[in-house]
Formats: structure tokens, C-alpha cells, sequence
């Protein structure tokens, strides 16, 4: 979906200042004589089984609330079996979407409605529902044995434990089935359609627009016009039931967000789609042909599905049998003058961990983009996490520096892939792109950029020798370097003239031949280093309004959203802060010593033990303070103010 902003941008109000919504304007009363109140703010969270469609209903409302002008942020939230026991907590499934009227940065901490499909999600969310907030429940679900899985002995609906909640029992499975009885559906089939009757109510609730949900539907469907018609039906269902019950007296409206977007053309995405965006707008800005060697993966796995639909681009995806053999190929890939991606997540980054090895050796660019989760090995498979950074860093063996950025937005992985790619290209190395499952799956309004303002990272091939012999013999030597990028020439298999050898076992300084040489080793390991040492990146920059500030909280990767949110909050209350967010972690900004050096106190927020922590203290021999979490959830914004309140008054 895209929608045309084409207020000025102004200045945007202090977003997720606080977790209730406020009252703007005053209220109205409808066609239909029910009440209307204007908001500032809406959480909402669909929670279900996971076979329930909370993540289809989640978008629907996306994109629809996307296509209306408000600013957005999302969080999927997943369960990590393929398929759990139906009815059972680790079988729930959630979507949560913060929209506003305004700049705003997260999620949200806590939804103001809740939508609980059955026993299981009412369960599993309740306790990060605030008293008087209101929740919808499908009270068809609430009889004895669903209560039993979850361990409801009797009813909540009854037994006054929702007392401090604004409660709507709606029948949603009776209601879809219901409407539906036209089509000749089976029960099961009709059941089916409860999750867009809850969208049309919901829908309904929010003015949110119409039309592209029934078109989105029609078009899922194409191939079963029955059961399209049956969900347009549920929906439209879910729309007039809200418009006709006396239990929904209030609907809200939430403005659109103009003055928080500059003008322009903009659509809703997600981390892992601005990603694929960001790869096939470099291969375009490069001239260069793109090649994806990936296997199978959440959360990388979306990057694989969506380029695999744009070989009109020149795109070839290729779906490895393992992930040693899809880093493999897209290095071979790099060698034949192409574009080379791999996909992964952190076990799968152990796995090719030789092979970026190798990559640092042969000195050829390969983005190698890393969709973090929660470890070790397995771990938490569709949760979030920041702790493969010291893998990104370390983690091969000898002395083998690889460039790491990090993007800190859904949006921004679009502008962070163009800068990943850069990098590789300009200076022949692998470079990591350090994402999460948070970015990947969440979603954000983005400025779909013009083409000519893309950086140009087209690069020359070697051509012809670039070496004289003392007998004055032409030749080329693979590993003679750019002065001042130190990058070796890129020559295509197949150029006449131009044929060298390539392997892991250490090269000779300029020629490229094997060489065991003791100083030659190390003269080559300094270069290699030197190299990454070297590249040009831009300073940090810190935000610092009062200029007095003697307390800086440093980011990196996804924690921007909440961070900058938690800083908001903290200067709204009357407290100097500054904060600063760093893209890339390898090389560092050339001022971050200074930066650090300016401020009594540094407080960094990880979502794991401490990792860029420990890379500053090292570094720098800066005292930082670290504030973490591993839970597989972004960090609250109400959660950090208060840890940022009390490093400041310490």
C-alpha cells in the first residue's frame, strides 16, 4: 500500500511519552448516532492460536491504517512451534501495532485493546494489558476443555477477574458462522473467517479504511471465489456488527500523521522486505548482476521467499542444501563478478563461519546478512535478540576482520543494505549486516526514495596487467592494492590475460602465490586489518539539545526505537540526556573515543550481556554501563526511562 503525504514537515510532538492515549478534540456523533472520540494513539494486539490467522489479521490492519496516513510500529510475535497443540500457551500467537497521529518510535509497551480468540491468548496477554484498557473476547472459545489446557478452573469472563477491564464477550465463531450459512461452507470451513469478523469490528472501531482488505481478499483467493466471498462476508459481518451492537457505543478516530512525514510517496514495510529492497536497488546502483546463496531460516527466511519474485531484476536465488553450501555458492558468485549475498541467522553464521574466513582471505566482496535471534543453537527461533555481535566480530578463526553494520528501523534496512554493499564492493571484503528478528518482522511507514538519489557503487574490473617486472614484463598481480582503499583489483574468471589462483592457504603479498612465509604472514594479516581499519565511515552523531547533558546512552541495531523513545520521556520529565546510536560496530566512527570521553556517564542498552559494552571498554577503556535484557522482546520504552532516570541521578 502506498499513500501521497503532502503536508511540510514540522516539527514532531514527543512520541510514547506516556502508555494511555489521549483524548484530542472532543467527540462526535455519527451517521448511526453512536459516539466518536478523536485519540492521539491506539495499541492494539491480536492474540490467537496460531492457526487463527492473527498474523493475516494484523497486517490487513497494517496496511489499511498504512494507506490512511498514520505513523505506525509493529510487533509479530510468533510461536516457535511449526504447530503447537491447538488451545495451548506456547501455541499463541500475537500481533501488536501502535498507530498515531504523530511521530512515534515502538510498538508500544502495553495495548489498549486486546483481542483474545480464546482461553489461551487471554491467558498468555493479559498480563501486559493495563487496568481499564478494553478486550474483545471470542466467548464461543470459554467452554471447559480449552479453560482446562491453560488451567482456568472456571470462567474469567465470570469469576470477576476482568472486574478492572473494559470487557466486550462477543460470540465471533456463532457471528462468522452465522453470516456465512449463504455459502455452504462447513462448519470448519466457516470458522475459518472468525479472524477477518474480528478485523471488521476492529476496522470498524478505527474508521480504518475498507476497499483494500475486500480487494486483498478477492485476490488471496482468486483461485476459491467461494471462500473469497465468504471472508469479504465476515468482514463486512464484523464491520456492521460493530455499527449495530449496543456493546460498541464508542468508536475512535486517529488522524492521520501529516506533519510527521516530509512529502513524498510512502507504503508500509517491513525489515526483511526494505532489506530485499535495499539489495536489488544496490545490484541496480552497481551494475551488477544479484546472487543469493541462502538455506532456509527464521527469520531470514522472508529475504530468500521475496527475491526469488524479482528475477526480471537480474536477481538469481538459490536455495542451497545447507548453509555452508549457499555461502559457498554465493562466494563462488563473488568471484565470477557478481553481487554475492548470503542469508542466515546465528546458527547458521557458526556454520559459514569458514567460509567468511575464506572470503576475508580471497579479499571478495560478500554481504553476509545475519537476521539475529534468540541463541544458543537453537534457541528462541522467532524471538528477538542482539547477541551475535562478538560472533560477527570473533567469530572465525585466525585473524579475520570483517565490517559489521547494523540498521536500526524496519525502514532503515533498506538504507543500511546500500551501505553494507558499498562498503564490500569498494573495499573487496565480506562485510556483515547485522539485523533481528524485531526489524525483520515489524513494520513502519517508508519514504519510497528516488532513484537518483541512491549512491553510485559502480566499480571498475581489472582490465589488464597492473604490475611491471624489473625486466619490464606487464603483468597482473592479484593482490597489488588501491592506495588508499587497499582493496586488491576485482578481475572476472575468463578476462584474458588476467588469470590468477585463489585458495585459503596464505597468498604472497602482490602476487597472490602461496606463501609460508613467517613476515609475509604477518605483513598480510596487518594489511587485511589496515584495510578494515581504514574504512570511511561517517562520524557519530550526538543528540544533545541543552548541550549539558553528562549522561550518554549509546544504541546500536534495533534498541533505537526504544531508546530514543525512553529519552523523550526523560527530558519531557525535566532531565539533560544525550543519546547517540551507532550503524556501524566495525570500524568505529573515527570520533567515538571523543564522544565517549565527553560524558561522566555511558549507558548502553543491549538485548544481550553486554556485548558492544565490552567492545568499548576494550576499546576505549570507557567505564559503560550496561543495561540488558535476553527475553526475545524489544525493550520497553517505560522500562529504559527509568533505568536512564536513575543513571542520572547516581
Amino acid at each position: 500500500m502506498t499513500s501521497q503525504v503532502s503536508s511540510p514537515a514540522e516539527q514532531a510532538e514527543p512520541a510514547d511519552q506516556q502508555d494511555g492515549q489521549t483524548l484530542v478534540g472532543g467527540q462526535r456523533a455519527s451517521d448511526g448516532g453512536k459516539e466518536v472520540r478523536r485519540l492521539d494513539r491506539v495499541i492494539i494486539r491480536f492474540a490467537g492460536d496460531s492457526g487463527d490467522g492473527m498474523q493475516l489479521t494484523g497486517d490487513r490492519f497494517t496496511s489499511e491504517t498504512a494507506s490512511f496516513g498514520n505513523d505506525l510500529s509493529t510487533l509479530p510475535n510468533f510461536p516457535a512451534e511449526i504447530r503447537a497443540p491447538a488451545g495451548t500457551l506456547p501455541g499463541v500467537s500475537s500481533f501488536q501495532l501502535h498507530f498515531a497521529d504523530h511521530d512515534i518510535l515502538t510498538p508500544g509497551d502495553a495495548p489498549n485493546v486486546l483481542v483474545a480468540m480464546n482461553p489461551a491468548a487471554l491467558k498468555a496477554n493479559l498480563g501486559d494489558v493495563p487496568r481499564g484498557a478494553e478486550i474483545i473476547v471470542n466467548t464461543d472459545e470459554f467452554t471447559k476443555r480449552p479453560m482446562a489446557k491453560v488451567g482456568y478452573d472456571q470462567s474469567p469472563l465470570e469469576d470477576g477477574s476482568l472486574d478492572g477491564y473494559n470487557v466486550h464477550p462477543v460470540p465471533l465463531t456463532t457471528l462468522t458462522i452465522e453470516a456465512l450459512k449463504g455459502f455452504g461452507l462447513s462448519r470448519k470451513e466457516a470458522e475459518r473467517s472468525k479472524n477477518m469478523f474480528a478485523l471488521g469490528l476492529l476496522s470498524w472501531m478505527y474508521h480504518r479504511p475498507t476497499e483494500g482488505t475486500e480487494k486483498f481478499l478477492r485476490q488471496k483467493f482468486a483461485k476459491k471465489p467461494q471462500i473469497a466471498e465468504a471472508n469479504v462476508a465476515a468482514f463486512r459481518a464484523g464491520w456492521n456488527f460493530g455499527e449495530t451492537t449496543e456493546d460498541f457505543a464508542v468508536s475512535y478516530e486517529v488522524a492521520p500523521a501529516s506533519a510527521a512525514f516530509p512529502p513524498g510517496t510512502y507504503r508500509n514495510i517491513s525489515g526483511n522486505l526494505a532489506l530485499s529492497y535495499g539489495l536489488i536497488a544496490a545490484s541496480h546502483q552497481a551494475d551488477l548482476p544479484l546472487f543469493l546463496g541462502s538455506y532456509p531460516i527464521t527469520p531470514a527466511s522472508d529475504i530468500l521467499h521475496e527475491l526469488s519474485r524479482h528475477k526480471n531484476f537480474g536477481v538469481r536465488s538459490f536455495q542451497a542444501e545447507d548453509e555452508i553450501a549457499g555461502i559457498g555458492a554465493a562466494l563462488g558468485a563473488a568471484f565470477g563478478g557478481a553481487l554475492a549475498v548470503t542469508t542466515t541467522s546465528g546458527p547458521g553464521v557458526a556454520l559459514k563461519s569458514e567460509t567468511i574466513g575464506l572470503a576475508v582471505s580471497l579479499e571478495l566482496p560478500l554481504v553476509v546478512i545475519d537476521i539475529q535471534r534468540g541463541g544458543p543453537s537453537t534457541g528462541l527461533p522467532t524471538k528477538t535478540e542482539q547477541a551475535d555481535l562478538l560472533q560477527a566480530m570473533y567469530g572465525r578463526n585466525g585473524e579475520a576482520p570483517v565490517p559489521i553494520v547494523a540498521p536500526k528501523t524496519p525502514a532503515d534496512c533498506f538504507d543500511a543494505t546500500l551501505e553494507a554493499v558499498r562498503i564490500a564492493l569498494t573495499y573487496r571484503t565480506p562485510v556483515f549486516l547485522l539485523s533481528d528478528g524485531y526489524l525483520a518482522n515489524g513494520s513502519e511507514p517508508w519514504r519510497v526514495p528516488d532513484v537518483d538519489d541512491l549512491p553510485d557503487l559502480r566499480v571498475r574490473f581489472a582490465t589488464g596487467p597492473n604490475h611491471t617486472l624489473e625486466d619490464g614484463t606487464e603483468v597482473f598481480w592479484p593482490y597489488k592494492r588501491d592506495p588508499e582503499t587497499l582493496a586488491r583489483p576485482w578481475a572476472v574468471p575468463g578476462t584474458p590475460g588476467l588469470e590468477h589462483r585463489i585458495g585459503g592457504i596464505e597468498k604472497q603479498d602482490g602476487t597472490g602465490n602461496i606463501s609460508y612465509d613467517p613476515a609475509n604472514h604477518e605483513h598480510m594479516v596487518r594489511v587485511r586489518q589496515a584495510k578494515v581499519d581504514g574504512i570511511e565511515v561517517p562520524d557519530l552523531t550526538v543528540d544533545d539539545p541543552t548541550g549539558d547533558a553528562r549522561t550518554l546512552v549509546l544504541g546500536w541495531g534495533s534498541t533505537y526505537g526504544p531508546i530514543t523513545a525512553a529519552v523523550r520521556r526523560v527530558r519531557a520529565a525535566g532531565d539533560s540526556i544525550a543519546q547517540a546510536h551507532l550503524r556501524h560496530l566495525n570500524p568505529f566512527p573515527a570520533n567515538l573515543g571523543e564522544v565517549l570521553a565527553r560524558y561522566d556517564k555511558v549507558v548502553v542498552p543491549e538485548m544481550n550481556l553486554g556485548q558492544l559494552a565490552t567492545l568499548l571498554r576494550a576499546k576505549y577503556l570507557v567505564d559503560t554501563r550496561s543495561f540488558t535484557q535476553v527475553r526475545g522482546l524489544p525493550f520497553k520504552a517505560e522500562q529504559l526511562a527509568k533505568a536512564l532516570k536513575e543513571a542520572i541521578d547516581d
